[in-house]
């Protein structure tokens, strides 16, 4: 046990980030990251080797894929993935989504 006092508590809101297709919510860790997609729209394929990652579809349609499977996420759908695989997130309708990136504790 430590005697370091308690981070201070933040808050945000989701509805005020303009930032696209990615704002950040905090500085720190975890990231923590809102993901905006129109209609259409991929991410193109990438890695987060170091992460752990929480993917909550907030309102909209994703088809996500990992590695060689494809998953669709919908509104209210929460996954949990390794980020050592291939990732390309594809919007099926206009989509707002929570990331939360976790260092990897192994």
């Amino acid at each position: 046990m430590t005697d370091r006092p308690p981070s201070p508590t933040e808050r945000r809101r989701l509805d005020f980030l303009e930032e696209t297709p990615h704002a950040h919510l905090f500085d720190g860790e975890p990231q923590t990251i809102r993901l905006a997609l129109a209609d259409g729209e991929r991410i193109p394929t990438h890695q987060h080797p170091d992460r752990k990652i929480v993917l909550h579809v907030l309102e909209g349609h994703l088809t996500v894929s990992l590695g060689d499977d494809e998953y669709d996420v919908r509104e209210g759908d929460v996954v949990r993935f390794d980020g050592a695989q291939e990732i390309s997130p594809k919007a099926q309708a206009d989509t707002t989504a929570l990331l939360v990136l976790a260092r990897r504790a192994d």
